[in-house]
């Protein structure tokens, strides 16, 4: 009797450990195909003649975009299931930083390692 007690306790060990693992291994495969469809999908988004400078929430499915296209820039409104050009913008009445580029080209390592910089100590 002791002899089944025992073999089932391993069998089941064996069954938790080898779920343990299998679960493991799902997360890394949906972490590296999550990764890879997502520079595949920036990768075609991006383009050298199209892109968006600032977007501003007005509501909770409505914003305003100002967009640059070659060289010149256009306001948009983007809602559920229009988009309404606003106008067009001079460059000279615009004021243009590097803010935008710098935090789409920061890592979520770096942001995290600032906020924890930031964080008080308890």
């Amino acid at each position: 009797m002791q002899l089944a007690v025992s073999t089932t306790r391993f069998e089941a060990f064996v069954q938790l450990i080898t779920l343990v693992l299998i679960f493991a291994l799902v997360l890394g495969l949906t972490y590296f195909v999550t990764r890879f469809v997502g520079n595949y999908q920036k990768n075609k988004l991006t383009g050298t003649n199209i892109s968006v400078i600032e977007t501003i929430r007005i509501s909770s499915s409505k914003y305003i975009q100002l967009i640059q296209i070659g060289s010149r820039y256009f306001a948009i409104a983007v809602c559920k299931d229009t988009v309404t050009l606003i106008g067009e913008i001079e460059q000279d009445d615009l004021v243009l930083t590097d803010n935008t580029t710098q935090v789409q080209s920061e890592s979520f390592k770096t942001i995290l390692d600032k906020f924890k910089k930031d964080k008080p100590e308890d």
